[in-house]
């Protein structure tokens, strides 16, 4: 399947969840979590399958990474969304090498 190009965030998430990456990932400094906290992967448990970049107009805080990412060793599909440039998360040398690989 093709991907999309879309305007905003909200509409990049809302397609990625109609192709089931229904769960939400948060950056923690070595590891994604999910369901609240209580689960996470390595960067060598998931693979990015998709990034849609969305750059700021006027505000820098606009500035958007919105990853489908999936894993095969935990059967899960889900998306992160990440600020970059001077709003990025502070993650690990391990995280940023695997972020990085496609954008």
């Amino acid at each position: 399947m093709e991907q999309p190009a879309f305007d905003t965030v909200t509409e990049s998430i809302n397609w990625l969840m109609a192709l089931g990456y229904e769960h939400d990932f948060n950056l923690d400094n070595d590891c994604l979590c999910y369901e609240n906290g209580k689960k996470k992967l390595t960067p060598e448990q998931f693979q990015i399958d998709k990034v849609f970049r969305f750059e700021g107009m006027t505000d820098p805080g606009d500035e958007n990474i919105v990853y489908a990412i999936s894993s095969n060793d935990h059967t899960i599909k889900g998306i992160l969304v990440s600020a970059f440039g001077m709003y990025s998360d502070s993650v690990s040398d391990e995280m940023v090498r695997k972020l990085s690989i496609i954008v």
